[in-house]
């Protein structure tokens, strides 16, 4: 993957921040820029009950492998009833509030001084993405969709770069787990996090979703590793989920196969 359209983008914008989730497509961003110009770059990344501890924890190491100068900051989604409300926009209201939290950091302008930064690529474009719209609202740039890169070609430059990351599978914010309508709180996040994180352990797929719909939790997992999902599964699942969150019922299978998003168009 050529990565020159990616700089020739770079090179346009000559202070910026990167807001890096510790996904693939922001953290190869934060490397690249940070490399071109450590100077110019500040990476910036948002330490939420959203955010997996898992993300914050790879943002922490490449920012010292990296040498970044990195700002951990804390947005203000959880005092704003509407996204607590968890509508299905829930995610314009999350990225207001991070956006405004990292223009904190430094003027923002894209004429004079620093210019926040998104890993948003080209497949984005063709989802549900509300926060976008915020993202316009607060003049961010989007790099990849400049140099018309799309997600097989941000993993393709990490693998380049020899980053880690390249292969990790896609790991929205814990919030999506939840269906639209169902209220975000930090409990049942910390819950899906900890449910998703016992599959993990114990049955090796990389790929689970813990989705809950009001007290209820669904299980989705693609189908060729539903025959991972025993009884005994179920039940590890849901002692870990009930030991921070005790108002949800044990998780179940969902019959139907993991689907990225589901949550978010079906109302509770």
């Amino acid at each position: 993957m050529n990565t020159s359209q990616l700089h020739a983008v770079l090179e346009t914008i000559p202070q910026r921040v990167v807001a890096c989730s510790g996904g693939v497509d922001s953290t190869t961003l934060a490397v690249v820029a940070h490399r071109a110009d450590p100077g110019a770059t500040t990476i910036a990344h948002t330490v939420t009950p959203a955010v997996p501890a898992e993300a914050t924890a790879r943002v922490v190491h490449y920012a010292s492998i990296e040498g970044w100068q990195l700002e951990l900051v804390r947005s203000k989604e959880f005092d704003d009833e509407r996204y607590l409300a968890n509508p299905t926009d829930r995610c314009y209201f999350c990225k207001s509030n991070l956006y405004s939290a990292l223009a904190e950091l430094a003027p923002m302008s894209p004429d004079r001084g620093h210019t926040l930064l998104s890993g948003a690529n080209t497949d984005d474009l063709g989802e549900y993405r509300p926060g976008l719209r915020a993202a316009d609202e607060h003049d961010v740039r989007h790099p990849y969709l400049e140099a018309n890169m799309s997600k097989h070609d941000v993993r393709a430059a990490a693998r380049e770069l020899g980053l880690d990351v390249a292969d990790i599978p896609a790991s929205p914010c814990l919030a999506s787990r939840l269906y639209t309508g169902t209220r975000v709180t930090p409990a049942r996040l910390q819950a899906i996090e900890l449910g998703e994180a016992t599959v993990r352990r114990i049955t090796g797929v990389s790929i689970v979703r813990c989705r809950i719909r009001d007290e209820a939790v669904l299980l989705e997992i693609s189908e060729v590793d539903r025959c991972h999902i025993t009884a005994e599964v179920l039940a590890a699942v849901g002692r870990a989920m009930s030991s921070v969150c005790g108002e949800l019922a044990r998780p179940e299978l969902d019959p139907r196969p993991y689907q990225p998003g589901r949550a978010i168009l079906e109302v509770t």
